[in-house]
């Protein structure tokens, strides 16, 4: 028993990760009728805008600190960070501790510029080509993204660790009534996933509850009566751009605790995420996110030992598998509309 609640806990961290990068997916390809491959290298963004949050609070200068001797007995040369320089040195090492959490703040203005500059300058011209146009040029346009942060960034992992109030593991052995111990879960990992709830729900919150939201749904449903009606479809699908944007680089900033920010993880996640978005159904919201978590938790238990053992690779190929059934039973997808991807 403890085994599976673990494994269904790392589903539904994976299945975090895995909606927010679907949820924002399908709202371009509900609204827009773009597959925008480039969606993943949006991810891997958010997580270098983290990156470059806690670079920035950590920049310092040099002073001499007469009171304390170096192994030559000279005046120790000491790096002292400016926000502590500023703020004093309690208020300043908590903000660097909680540079992850504060770069969400930093990420809604830079990743809604980086989806208006990505929707206006390159995707609209692609609106009325084939998809297979569409997939060939995000592509692209997330591999030059991709080789931008690299030349930057450079190739390996940079460690970007959670607020020091995080560090450790939550136990839910004796929560649930087992042995101590039994069941130790990281707190982050927890964090993420109520993180990812409160994004999902705003999300399906702003599109059911608000007026843009409903000229959104309805520009979904039929764009063309919408914009017989007056309204201008094409200004509001730009901000959803810009949302699904700002969606996708907030999932980016809080993973990097759990992965260190690296130029192809937005690469790795795009795949995955686009098979959760085809499963879920192409332009079913409500399917990218329960397919994510389903498809989640269908891996983790994938990747327990004894399941290995039994089928080798199998946790490589279960997504795929699940996608392969699910395409040949039911075209459309588990929510999809009726007519999509089936003609």
């Amino acid at each position: 028993m403890e085994s599976i609640i673990l494994q269904i806990l790392n589903g539904l961290d994976k299945g975090s990760a895995y909606a927010l990068i679907a949820l924002g997916l399908t709202l371009i390809f509900g609204t827009l009728g773009v597959v925008n491959f480039a969606h993943g290298a949006l991810f891997m963004l958010g997580a270098f805008v983290a990156v470059t949050v806690k670079n920035l609070l950590n920049l310092s200068f040099e002073t001499i600190d007469e009171t304390r001797l170096d192994f030559l007995n000279r005046p120790l040369r000491v790096q002292t960070p400016y926000v502590e320089h500023w703020f004093g040195p309690e208020i300043g090492a908590t903000i660097i501790d909680w540079s992850v959490p504060l770069a969400l703040i930093v990420a809604v203005p830079v990743m809604a510029l980086i989806g208006v500059a990505m929707e206006r300058g390159l995707i609209r011209h692609f609106y009325k080509r084939p998809h297979a146009d569409q997939i060939l040029v995000t592509f692209g346009l997330a591999i030059v993204l991709q080789e931008i942060i690299k030349a930057n960034f450079g190739a390996n992992p940079i460690p970007t660790p959670a607020p020091e109030i995080f560090i450790g593991s939550f136990d839910f052995g004796v929560w649930l009534g087992f042995d101590p111990y039994a069941i130790m879960y990281p707190y982050w990992r927890l964090v993420y996933f109520g993180f990812a709830a409160v994004v999902v729900g705003a999300v399906f919150a702003f599109l059911q509850f608000t007026t843009f939201g409903m000229v959104v749904r309805a520009g979904m449903a039929d764009r063309e009566t919408v914009g017989l009606l007056g309204i201008d479809i094409d200004k509001r699908f730009v901000i959803v751009f810009a949302l699904a944007s700002i969606v996708a680089g907030f999932a980016g900033v809080m993973y990097t605790p759990i992965l260190s920010p690296n130029y192809h993880m937005g690469m790795d996640f795009l795949v995955l995420s686009f098979v959760v978005v085809v499963v879920g159904g192409m332009g079913s919201l409500a399917g990218a996110v329960a397919s994510g978590f389903l498809l989640g938790i269908l891996q983790s238990f994938a990747s327990m030992t004894q399941v290995i053992e039994l089928i080798p690779g199998i946790n490589q190929v279960v997504i795929y598998l699940v996608a392969v059934i699910v395409l040949l039973t039911r075209p459309r997808g588990l929510l999809g509309r009726k007519g999509v991807m089936e003609e």
